[in-house]
């Protein structure tokens, strides 16, 4: 609980310019954490940035904070980037950051009452990759799922 009162804070505090100047950064540690504020804070102005730095790719990691910043958007846009991202990067067999990308595709599949990840989580798909590495593709979603829902559940009161 103490660890989300900090990042609450953070995200409420830290200015856009911030968050910006941290998305330009080479490394994924900023990128990442600059995005999960984004998320949490669901600044929406972000939006766009975050779909081209993700459908970009130029930094491994960085992409879980930016689908999570996406799944906490909740829109069908931010849905259509997911996908694109992962019909460009699940062919390259290449596992970086693609479970992260689906888990919040299906999230957002469920709120939205779509089927976009439906081709990608079935095992006899062309999109299944082994190195998702679960046994049930149902479970796909509940991680981004327990933690958006931790993040709405610690949200302190505005102006706070």
């Amino acid at each position: 609980m103490e660890l989300m009162r900090g990042l609450w804070a953070d995200a409420r505090r830290v200015g856009d310019d911030e968050l910006a100047a941290m998305l330009r950064l080479p490394d994924w540690r900023p990128r990442l954490t600059a995005a999960w504020l984004i998320g949490l804070d669901r600044r929406t102005r972000f939006r766009a940035e975050l779909a081209e730095l993700l459908l970009a790719s130029q930094v491994a990691y960085a992409g879980k904070g930016y689908a999570f910043a996406l799944a906490r958007f909740g829109e069908p846009s931010d849905a259509e980037v997911l996908v694109a991202y992962l019909e460009r990067y699940l062919p390259s067999g290449l596992p970086y950051d693609q479970g992260y990308v689906l888990d919040s595709l299906v999230y957002l599949d469920d709120r939205l009452g779509t089927g976009h990840a439906a081709r990608v989580v079935d095992p006899t798909g062309p999109w299944w990759q082994p190195w998702f590495g679960v046994d049930d593709p149902g479970g796909f979603g509940a991680r981004i799922a327990k933690v958006s829902a931790y993040a709405d559940a610690t949200m302190p009161p505005a102006g706070d």
